[in-house]
């Protein structure tokens, strides 16, 4: 017989590190509660995330501080229109002494990667970064190398300057597991950054976890239960972006263009579990689905004209679909 308070008492013990991991990252950075805790889902559930926001709200400084933090490897990849997929992946450099061709590895072999203002490197670089997303592994010459675990890409891009940015293909955006879009601080948090900034020292974050101890939390996350009404709540939602007539939403025909793929009901789940974990409970609840609803699906939703002509986006579909969707 399954015991689900065994199971709970088990995820609260093992989820004892998440509390210790946000107040150390906080040290460093005000606010963006939020973000801190899409990339622990992102972390513990082996999905890259892209994060969408204006200059200087500290996503850089977030990714860097949650390194730090879990003691990971750490490298920033600058997107720029003259990157070629060497200056990610590595080359294979000539050895005059040795007379023989020696492999350089790239920035990409690292735990934790940034690639700064994705949308700045043409589709060649891009595509280079997503094979090592999805396959785990870079090939210099002859040779395959496994990326370290754990491996995570944070993507940025800039929503306001699209001149000269080659933007994301539906299909590539598809391999992100999350898309956030970041805000600005409220004015209290505003104040507690710049006391901060303008202070003698800059607060440092202790290391608090290793890349081991995820690795093993990602295990443990995969135990999170999660009951058959959820599943079937997760696939109603998903169904619901590509036939919305079935559940009486047939006035979104005209602005969907295109609904989520399965890639949408995988992460949708994997990031309820996670979420649950975080709040250290062993088991989904429909809260859960709906906490992560928007940053999973919000970029796995085509648009037709129809829609944005009339200014609708696909947060407004989705907020539409989840008032609708019967909540088991």
């Amino acid at each position: 017989m399954f015991d689900i308070k065994e199971l709970n008492e088990r995820i609260q013990n093992e989820s004892a590190f998440v509390d210790l991991l946000m107040m150390e990252v906080s040290k460093v950075i005000v606010g963006q509660k939020y973000m801190v805790e899409r990339l622990l889902i992102g972390l513990l559930t082996n999905g890259h995330v892209l994060l969408e926001g204006v200059p200087g709200l500290a996503k850089t400084l977030s990714i860097k501080t949650m390194a730090s933090a879990i003691d990971a490897k750490f490298s920033r990849i600058q997107f720029t229109p003259d990157l070629l997929p060497a200056d990610l992946t590595g080359t294979m450099i000539y050895n005059q002494k040795k007379e023989e061709f020696t492999v350089r590895k790239g920035p990409i072999f690292a735990n934790l990667v940034l690639a700064d203002e994705i949308n700045r490197a043409p589709a060649k670089v891009q595509s280079a970064l997503l094979e090592a997303m999805q396959e785990k592994q870079i090939t210099i010459g002859d040779n395959t190398y496994k990326l370290d675990e754990p491996f995570l890409v944070l993507a940025t891009q800039n929503p306001i300057e699209q001149e000269g940015t080659y933007p994301l293909p539906e299909a590539q955006v598809d391999r992100f597991m999350l898309k956030l879009k970041i805000g600005y601080p409220t004015r209290e948090e505003e104040k507690s950054i710049l006391k901060q900034n303008v202070a003698k020292t800059f607060p440092k974050c202790n290391v608090v976890l290793n890349p081991n101890e995820i690795l093993n939390a990602r295990e443990v996350v995969k135990d999170v239960y999660m009951d058959e009404k959820i599943e079937q709540y997760i696939l109603d939602i998903v169904f619901a972006t590509r036939y919305p007539q079935d559940f009486s939403l047939a006035k979104l025909t005209e602005l969907i263009g295109f609904g989520a793929s399965p890639r949408g009901s995988i992460n949708l789940a994997m990031a309820s579990k996670a979420y649950a974990f975080i709040k250290r409970r062993g088991y989904v609840i429909p809260e859960d689905v709906r906490a992560v609803c928007l940053d999973v699906m919000r970029h796995r939703i085509g648009l037709t004209y129809e829609a944005e002509a009339e200014n609708i986006t696909s947060e407004d579909i989705i907020n539409e679909i989840l008032n609708s969707v019967e909540v088991p």
